[in-house]
């Protein structure tokens, strides 16, 4: 699933991220959600949020449990 849509992102699911050093590689991070920092409903290169371990994000994909 993919990390466009804010309605499908929740704190505490597992997800992909690409960190804002690794936007020119693509290179992905994977952790769980703690918050979300976008407020629009919808973000075409991913909804931005901050893991459990304070990365800070824009979500490519949900890993689904």
């Amino acid at each position: 699933m993919n990390g466009q849509l804010r309605a499908n992102i929740r704190p505490g699911l597992e997800v992909d991220i690409v960190l804002k050093q690794d936007q020119r590689t693509g290179k992905r991070t994977r952790g769980i959600v703690k918050d979300i920092l976008t407020n629009s409903a919808q973000h075409p290169h991913g909804i931005k949020v901050r893991l459990t371990d304070g990365q800070v994000g824009r979500v490519q994909e949900i890993i689904t449990p």
